[in-house]
């Protein structure tokens, strides 16, 4: 099923962002964002026939990349609307970015999650100062609670992922990546990119692209919320039939954002899945090998890649571990 709208309507509305905006933001968030390290592992390495370097995102502030986005956009807004304060939606990662950069800039933060979302990820958005608004995924639509709560208190809305500041933002993981990649002598030939509303996955393809235009950029996804592997296939955005069902709970957006899919499908981004089983089994491996604690949205490109997913063998291989804010009870489960 396709969504209403493609990507050409959101081209003729909002100029997309660029590898010079990646380069912004990069600026924007020295001394702000943690430059997470790459991580490798000779098991891992043997298993697949790769060289295989982990962006571990996990260890970034609030324990996902969404930090860097929601900074660089509340950074951007203007210092006399800042006291209307923003209001986002998300199921937690963006939620946590989002309060997280607020509570550096001084400004009032609202956020609508969905009701199921993972507890943790509730509690330590409220405590780093933002109102949480509740709603159900099923039923109700984040997008217009939000929209409603922003209008009503002349907020900016934070999008988590269809936006050019914070796509820019999201792309400096990408940036980091190369860089650090080149001061090793390497560049990457494929780089695995968990994706939702695929802001991260389009920052990425930015930044990589511009300085290594061989290389492959690839989204993960869970089984059943394909919407980027069928909509870079068919080339115009699909919706998955379905809201919930994976307990890849951070990878649930409908269908890919307007912008991000315009820059994924010129960039030629392709995309995989990986089984709820198969995702589980890389978040224990994560930790019993890497000694990482990684959610199961973070975890959907390692297990794409420990499951033959995609052709690897003797190329060097960027995966993403974008986020690490799991429930203790779900997390012992899969490692145990």
């Amino acid at each position: 099923m396709s969504a209403p709208s493609d990507p050409a309507a959101a081209a003729a509305t909002v100029i997309p962002p660029t590898a010079a905006d990646v380069d912004a933001a990069a600026a924007r968030l020295a001394g702000v964002a943690l430059r997470t390290p790459l991580v490798t592992s000779p098991v891992l390495d043997d298993r697949v026939g790769a060289r295989v370097f982990l962006k571990a995102e996990t260890l970034q502030r609030t324990g996902s990349f969404k930090f860097r986005g929601a900074y660089n956009k509340l950074a951007s807004i203007p210092p006399e609307r800042r006291a209307a304060g923003v209001v986002a939606f998300s199921s937690g990662n963006h939620a946590q970015g989002v309060a997280a950069a607020a509570r550096l800039l001084g400004m009032p933060a609202t956020i609508v999650m969905p009701a199921d979302a993972p507890a943790s990820k509730r509690a330590r958005t409220a405590a780093l100062g933002a109102e949480v608004v509740l709603y159900d995924r099923v039923r109700e639509s984040r997008e217009e609670i939000a929209g409603g709560i922003a209008a009503a208190r002349g907020a900016t809305l934070v999008p988590p992922y269809d936006d050019p500041m914070i796509i820019a933002g999201q792309g400096t993981v990408g940036r980091e990546i190369v860089e650090d990649l080149a001061a090793q002598g390497l560049a990457p030939d494929i780089v695995l990119v968990n994706a939702s509303g695929g802001g991260l996955t389009a920052g990425i393809a930015l930044a990589v692209t511009a300085r290594v235009p061989a290389a492959r950029i690839v989204t993960a996804e869970p089984d059943g919320f394909d919407d980027h592997a069928r909509s870079l296939a068919s080339g115009r955005r699909e919706r998955n039939a379905q809201a919930a069902g994976s307990m890849c709970d951070a990878l649930l957006a409908p269908t890919p954002g307007e912008i991000t899919f315009a820059v994924n499908h010129r960039l030629g981004v392709a995309g995989v899945t990986a089984s709820d089983e198969e995702v589980g089994r890389a978040v224990a491996f994560a930790f019993h090998e890497l000694k990482l604690v990684v959610e199961p949205g973070g975890a959907v490109g390692l297990a794409a890649l420990l499951a033959g997913r995609v052709e690897v063998a003797g190329k060097v291989v960027a995966v993403v571990l974008s986020g690490g804010n799991v429930d203790a009870d779900l997390f012992a489960r899969l490692i145990g």
